[in-house]
């Protein structure tokens, strides 16, 4: 029998306390295991993501398994946004099997019943993990979170197309590609140089021109400068964490998913016009914690941010600081960036084929190559 939700005068809206900490790491351990138990990858995650977001330090291997219907009867006195986002952890650590496994969806999808949760946000793995890749690749180009955005104030964007043609095509329009130009005019440090400089390094057009990205993703691109990340593989799964977190919107976690399935399984083969997949990512030492910390740093910016529908050419302005503190963007934790997290100038910050392809441009252009500090 589901747990129902509670009434507004039951619900508990404190952070939980050690014993509640360990309950619920006790279901994200047990919904995404399979019948061989918990993938050593699964544990790092899971004990990084209840460690980011608590401080609480767990060995996981040592709780015991708790039921589906044992685990949502604990969390009696939470509210559907606190047990969407427990349910939304739990389908992370299904993703993140090197082959998504219907046995294990179906798992999360139990919980998720006893939660009295709605199921959307797993059904799409279950699908995945059934085999229905490319049905499931459309539903994520066309999920309720992107069609739903508010761009009314996205200046780059509106010519009369729609929210998923801008996630997904390439826009030709001297007009649009003018506006991205005219930020190398600003100075060192605001947000618009950097986003200028973070595309000239890599040799990346910009949207407008033939070859770019899609107008609407391209505004992912502008959190790598916020947020201070890099643009390896790494480092765009840190980004959509970070996003998706941002969000309270439960339909923002369609992001993560996303680039989870294109960037750790493999299992969608292609997404928002641009992406390919590129396996097996979150194997990389340190990426456990380097999800973890950008989760709980997008759960710490003020409010509900949809950075995607942001208008950042106002805020292009202003230095970079500032911005930050304008988003309540908190620093990296001490053992992200000990475990590799790096920003856009950083060492390991840039991937070696967009080094090779913006020293390229730059002959192509007759100008001198600048990295502006990122090295591969």
């Amino acid at each position: 029998m589901p747990t129902a939700l509670p009434t507004d005068d039951l619900v508990d809206l404190e952070p939980p306390a050690r014993h509640e900490v360990e309950h619920i790491a006790r279901g994200m351990a047990s919904a995404p295991c399979g019948s061989d138990g918990l993938t050593e990858l699964q544990r790092l995650v899971i004990e990084a993501m209840v460690r980011s977001m608590t401080g609480v330090h767990l060995d996981v291997g040592s709780l015991d398994p708790i039921s589906a219907c044992d685990f949502a009867a604990g969390l009696a006195h939470r509210n559907e946004i606190f047990r969407t986002r427990v349910l939304q952890l739990m389908e992370v650590c299904h993703m993140i099997l090197d082959e998504p496994s219907v046995e294990v969806a179906d798992s999360v999808i139990e919980f998720a019943r006893e939660l009295s949760l709605d199921e959307t946000c797993v059904t799409a793995a279950r699908a995945v993990a059934d085999g229905s890749r490319q049905l499931v690749a459309a539903d994520f180009d066309r999920s309720t979170y992107l069609t739903g955005l508010d761009l009314s104030g996205f200046t780059p964007l509106r010519t009369g197309d729609d929210n998923v043609y801008a996630w997904t095509s390439t826009v030709v329009s001297d007009d649009l590609a003018d506006k991205w130009r005219s930020l190398a005019a600003l100075p060192t440090g605001t947000l618009g140089r950097g986003i200028h400089d973070f595309y000239l390094a890599r040799g990346f057009r910009v949207p407008g021109e033939e070859g770019s990205a899609p107008p609407l993703l391209a505004q992912h691109d502008w959190v790598h400068v916020l947020a201070d990340y890099g643009s390896r593989v790494e480092s765009e799964i840190e980004v959509f964490a970070f996003i998706a977190r941002a969000s309270d919107d439960p339909a923002a976690f369609a992001l993560l998913a996303m680039v989870l399935n294109l960037f750790q399984n493999g299992a969608l083969p292609n997404a928002a016009g641009i992406f390919e997949a590129h396996t097996g990512n979150l194997h990389v030492e340190g990426m456990p914690s380097r999800l973890a910390d950008a989760l709980r740093r997008g759960a710490h910016c003020d409010g509900s941010i949809d950075f995607l529908a942001v208008d950042w050419f106002s805020l292009a302005d202003q230095e970079v600081g500032d911005v930050r503190a304008h988003f309540g963007v908190t620093p990296k934790s001490d053992e992200a960036v000990a475990d590799g997290s790096v920003g856009p100038w950083e060492a390991g910050g840039i991937s070696p084929f967009q080094l090779e392809t913006g020293q390229e441009r730059a002959r192509d252009e007759g100008r001198p190559y600048e990295a502006f500090g990122a090295t591969s």
